[in-house]
């Protein structure tokens, strides 16, 4: 199923161009050339994004809509809590840095495949 206002051959909205430097971004921050980000290098990764954990270690709903405004996407609040429940496997409401991590690792692999 498609939605007619959005642009069909572009996965979530992103340009080759802005799939090209997130790819890079994540090569970049994989300082030790495992293939991975282990949580030291992602707590690096997500300051560098522009990313604040709460104190219980928790990305707010806000802090994905702002990187994404960045990215120049504009995402409803409705997709951005998609994109929330999608990621958020302890169902708590929110994003842990586990599940962003996976969430990542799962754009990277998206990416790689294009």
């Amino acid at each position: 199923m498609t939605r007619p206002d959005k642009p069909r051959g572009r996965h979530h909205g992103l340009t080759q161009q802005k799939r090209q430097e997130i790819k890079e971004a994540f090569e970049l921050f994989d300082t030790d050339g495992s293939g991975t980000i282990d949580a030291k290098e992602l707590n690096v990764a997500m300051r560098a994004l522009g990313f604040e954990m709460s104190e219980e270690g928790k990305i707010s709903a806000a802090d994905v809509q702002r990187i994404a405004r960045e990215l120049g996407e504009n995402f409803t609040e409705k997709e951005i809590q998609d994109m929330i429940d999608e990621a958020d496997r302890d169902r708590d409401g929110e994003v842990n840095a586990e599940e962003f991590m996976r969430m990542m690792r799962n754009l990277i692999r998206i990416l790689e495949r294009q």
